[in-house]
């Protein structure tokens, strides 16, 4: 019964951000679900495979890849800028407070980008994948149908470390604070009391989500 809830909460929380999350418009131009029909058709294959891969090995890994999917758009827009390093003048997202010792599937991602280079070099961005994992992650461990996810994402050359460790609310926060946060996001009350139930549900959560 309780896994059966929490499986739940992991549909509700993405059905949340999805607004947040798959927008149609980026800097490159217009997000749709075609965009890499011609550079890298394999690219969906690619990725639902490995993903299929790790929950298999480790059920909770589903709801790490969305976790981290959300920690990123909910920073700078969904732009991959959770997964840069330090270095190079960037302070990375991964040393915040919501984030440390915290957010992982990291090498996840790092698999499933690795082989993407090797079947099509230098075309799917990191943020197209984080989409995508989120999604195939999803419907791997509940009853939700899955969906057209939105392609064509461009990754960021930089991180946010004061956004989020500013942005991502915190259980310290007022209510009225973690509305605010959420409505610079596009998200509203509706949106916040189902991100707000994850935390709940695990007392040793810090984070929303």
């Amino acid at each position: 019964m309780a896994n059966s809830i929490n499986f739940l909460l992991i549909i509700t929380t993405l059905v949340a951000i999805a607004p947040l999350c798959f927008c149609h418009s980026t800097n490159g131009g217009y997000l749709y679900p075609q965009f890499y029909d011609r550079t890298c058709p394999q690219a969906l294959n690619i990725v639902k495979s490995i993903v299929a891969k790790a929950v298999a090995k480790e059920p909770r890994m589903a709801a790490s890849l969305l976790r981290l999917h959300f920690h990123d758009c909910f920073v700078k827009g969904c732009d991959a800028s959770i997964l840069l390093d330090s270095g190079g003048g960037i302070t990375s997202e991964k040393n915040s407070i919501p984030n440390r010792n915290s957010v992982r599937g990291f090498d996840v991602i790092d698999e499933i980008k690795s082989a993407l280079e090797k079947a099509c070099p230098r075309t799917v961005s990191c943020a197209d994948i984080l989409a995508v994992v989120a999604r195939d992650s999803t419907v791997l461990v509940s009853w939700w149908p899955s969906w057209v996810v939105p392609l064509g994402r461009r990754d960021s050359r930089d991180a946010s470390l004061s956004g989020s460790n500013n942005n991502i609310p915190a259980p310290n926060n007022t209510f009225q604070t973690i509305l605010t946060k959420f409505k610079l996001k596009g998200l509203n009350i509706v949106d916040l009391v189902a991100l707000s139930a994850e935390a709940y549900q695990n007392p040793c959560g810090k984070y929303l989500i």
